[in-house]
């Protein structure tokens, strides 16, 4: 049997995540809530794995405090609150979920595109005022409409094809070059984007680039009527600007579901100049907060742990390079994680030849920072062997498994 290794899950993970683990021979310790950095510091005693969402802060100094960890999964699409260079540097692997919460970020976008042109949420609130407002007055279908999208990754095109289901013309902009699906076309600039749309949606990731994406200057560039939304970062958009443009009546309404600052836990206050502005829509990073996104998130991310810290598999890795292993029979496996500089596997090899030890089977994958190097042996070696693998130049880790 496997020696049992220590998971530690936090910020409420969904609880298939915990028996996948435990199925695997992990034993399993869960907090709803995201850990400060001293306190995960102390918490990662002795843990193997680690489950976070968005909350988390991993950093280098909580990394040189975990010397057991061996992996992160990150329960969510974004990875931009782990280290990653200092995840690689001290061979520790990040998996995500890149796939797994795409239809429910982008089913929440199309349905508040609809209940922003229906100016739906300012009709409810004057309801339960007790203001009977029956009027058509700012309400307008979605058919015929522009769709803009700024980032086409997996969920602005999810978004786009809803979107041309509704009848809805799709207009995107992205840094790189994608293939188009359905209908949507690609825009020269995200000024032309902006231009053109009746609703904006915004779909980046959080590196330093796209802080502050849409500002005033971007703002000014939609069209009057149009409505704006963002559930990708916090940090994308000046919310401040968003409020002057929505308190001119420049733009007719918006809908955010990140922001710069986000409580730690639910029921915590939470305070943002949107408040209390009609036809905006403020949801508490919802997005991917789906029944169904959670728990094909929970599968997944939990079942690329135990691939990884069972079998060595890094496929799907966001920091490590790409290696689908086979299945480990009547063998040990030795994982090597190394800086990336020649001669290594000569080293390697050669510490094992000269122990007369045979290779069963041997792959190396490398990427800019590190070389792993996975070798199957038999099992009979000699006990010191380890210990020379490990005295290789340039090692970071090296793991056997039995």
């Amino acid at each position: 049997m496997p020696p049992t290794l220590n998971a530690l899950l936090l910020e409420n993970i969904h609880p298939d995540a915990a028996l996948r683990l435990r199925a695997s021979g992990f034993d399993v310790r869960s907090l709803e809530r995201a850990l400060g950095p001293s306190e995960l510091g102390r918490a990662l005693k002795g843990v193997a794995v680690l489950g976070i969402r968005s909350k988390t802060r991993l950093t280098k100094e909580v990394l040189r405090s975990a010397p057991d960890l061996l992996a992160v999964g990150a329960f969510c699409v974004g990875t931009d609150n782990a280290d990653l260079p200092a995840c690689t540097d001290t061979g520790v692997a990040v998996f995500n979920a890149p796939f797994s919460n795409t239809r429910s970020v982008a089913e929440l976008a199309i349905g508040e595109v609809i209940m922003l042109l229906r100016g739906v949420f300012e009709k409810s609130r004057r309801l339960h005022a007790g203001i009977w407002d029956k009027s058509s007055a700012g309400a307008r279908e979605v058919r015929g409409k522009k769709l803009g999208i700024v980032g086409y990754g997996n969920i602005g095109a999810q978004a786009g094809l809803l979107a041309e289901g509704l009848g809805m013309e799709v207009l995107y902009f992205d840094l790189l070059e994608k293939l188009s699906m359905g209908n949507a076309k690609r825009c020269r600039s995200m000024a032309e984007v902006l231009q053109k749309a009746d609703a904006l949606t915004v779909h980046v990731d959080d590196r330093p680039r796209n802080a502050g994406l849409i500002g005033e200057a971007e703002l000014r560039l939609l069209k009057p009527g149009a409505v704006f939304l963002n559930l990708s970062r916090g940090r994308v958009v000046d919310l401040k600007a968003l409020a002057r443009a929505l308190k001119d009546g420049r733009i007719a309404g918006a809908a955010v579901d990140v922001f710069p600052e986000e409580p730690s836990a639910s029921g915590d206050p939470f305070r943002c100049g949107l408040q209390d502005l009609p036809n905006v829509i403020l949801t508490p990073h919802i997005g991917g907060s789906t029944l169904e996104a959670q728990r094909n998130i929970a599968a997944y991310v939990s079942d690329k742990l135990a691939q990884y810290a069972r079998a060595g598999d890094s496929f799907y890795s966001v920091n490590f390079p790409q290696v689908q292993l086979p299945i480990l029979q009547g063998q040990h496996r030795l994982l090597h994680v190394h800086r990336n500089v020649p001669g290594v596997m000569s080293q390697i090899n050669t510490i094992l030849a000269s122990n007369g030890i045979n290779i069963t089977g041997q792959y190396l994958e490398t990427n800019e920072r590190i070389g792993y190097a996975i070798t199957d042996i038999p099992r009979r070696y000699a006990a010191d062997v380890l210990d020379e693998l490990r005295g290789v130049r340039a090692t970071i880790r090296l793991r056997a498994l039995y």
